[in-house]
């Protein structure tokens, strides 16, 4: 089994960075060897909605990207961190997710599948924002649902933390920490059904 975490803070360490560490280290003590990326060493592009896709399935921008969606393709299991910016994923996030639009060309306009046979693929999200209420996740769940629709990835889990903002102000909630241990450590272990929708674990 392949497990990617994958950090998108443009601070680091970050809050959500250090969340993601913890479940990947989780998810290590199961047995499996986990791959860690943070997107800010990579160079991506910003999409630039010239269809080319459309006809191909393939972005015709060349840069890291390709490197990482093979990444992200062979993984089995997907751990995704992100920090909150005005109530959405943040900038190096949604530029990832928008490049994605080879992916639902290929399989909503050409009408193909990204693996035959369907492989049992799992997504997790890390998400961490400075406010109270709980509808700053909303975005984030619509966006991500997207995203792992056309990566053929059954969406399972949220990690939603609010009310932490400051840099490293997660290390004071060591809890937090145990719970994010516990979460990659089952998410890699467990072969129930997925769920209809993603179920919330909700930090505060």
């Amino acid at each position: 089994m392949k497990i990617l975490g994958i950090s998108t803070s443009p601070r680091f360490p970050s809050n959500s960075d250090i969340l993601l560490r913890q479940a990947l280290a989780g998810a290590e003590s199961a047995g499996p060897e986990t791959d860690y990326i943070r997107l800010n060493d990579y160079n991506i592009s910003p999409c630039i909605a010239c269809s080319t896709c459309s006809a191909t399935g393939q972005c015709r921008i060349q840069d890291d990207y390709q490197e990482l969606l093979q990444k992200i393709l062979d993984a089995d299991r997907l751990i995704f961190a992100t920090p909150l910016f005005f109530m959405s994923v943040s900038a190096q996030a949604k530029i990832l997710i928008d490049r994605g639009q080879c992916l639902w060309a290929y399989k909503h306009i050409l009408k193909k599948q990204l693996f035959v046979p369907k492989r049992d693929r799992r997504a997790m999200v890390i998400a961490v924002g400075g406010n109270k209420s709980k509808k700053q996740f909303d975005c984030v769940r619509l966006t991500m649902n997207s995203y792992f629709d056309v990566l053929e990835m059954n969406y399972v889990v949220n990690v939603f933390v609010s009310q932490i903002d400051g840099p490293g102000e997660i290390q004071k909630h060591p809890e937090m920490l145990e719970e994010a241990y516990r979460l990659g450590r089952d998410f890699v272990t467990t072969d129930a059904p997925c769920p209809d929708k993603p179920i919330d674990v909700t930090l505060v």
